[in-house]
């Protein structure tokens, strides 16, 4: 019965304890605009590269998750089918890492000192900060996918094309050089 009696007053006291202890709230993880998302292969936000002079050309690309489309904080992803004969100029971006994940075709990637040749099912991580430029080899498109640690990237790509079946009008040097003065946080061009 002592004992009973000694467990139940040691039980209270660390129960009291307890409730004294300030409590603190997690963070909230998910934006009032967080959807969850399952999208096949053509959904999402298809958009078209406009004409910059630049060895992308036209290429079509569909945002996939960013803060806009799904409410996602962290995380970005796009797809792209990149044509032969095109390229991704040499870039970095500061404040976020980026997977490519190469689902078809043969590319000629250069990452930092780096320079390989990889073909269909290739990834490669790109840490933050860190020169990346893509040729397409042979006859076939690469198909693309590109996952970014943080948002910033996905607004740069909106600002240099336009929504799928919208007016494609060539953007001039100079525009492509205001776009990417207000995007440095994202992406730098060499």
């Amino acid at each position: 019965m002592r004992l009973a009696n000694l467990f139940l007053r040691i039980a209270a006291i660390a129960l009291c304890c307890l409730t004294a202890i300030p409590q603190i709230a997690p963070k909230a993880v998910r934006s009032d605009r967080a959807t969850a998302l399952i999208l096949e292969q053509q959904e999402g936000e298809r958009r078209v590269h406009r004409p910059a002079g630049t060895t992308t050309g036209t290429a079509p690309f569909i945002l996939k998750f960013d803060p806009r489309n799904g409410g996602s904080e962290h995380l970005v992803m796009f797809t792209e089918t990149v044509p032969p004969g095109a390229a991704i100029p040499k870039h970095k971006h500061p404040g976020s890492e980026e997977i490519l994940i190469l689902q078809s075709g043969r590319t000629r990637v250069h990452l930092g000192e780096t320079v390989k040749e990889v073909g269909a099912g290739a990834t490669v991580l790109i840490h933050q900060d860190t020169w990346i430029s893509a040729e397409v080899i042979g006859s076939q498109p690469v198909s693309l996918v590109a996952i970014f640690s943080e948002p910033g990237f996905e607004e740069y790509l909106r600002a240099i094309s336009v929504r799928e079946g919208e007016p494609n009008n060539p953007m001039s040097k100079a525009e492509l050089d205001a776009v990417r003065a207000q995007h440095p946080h994202a992406v730098t061009y060499k």
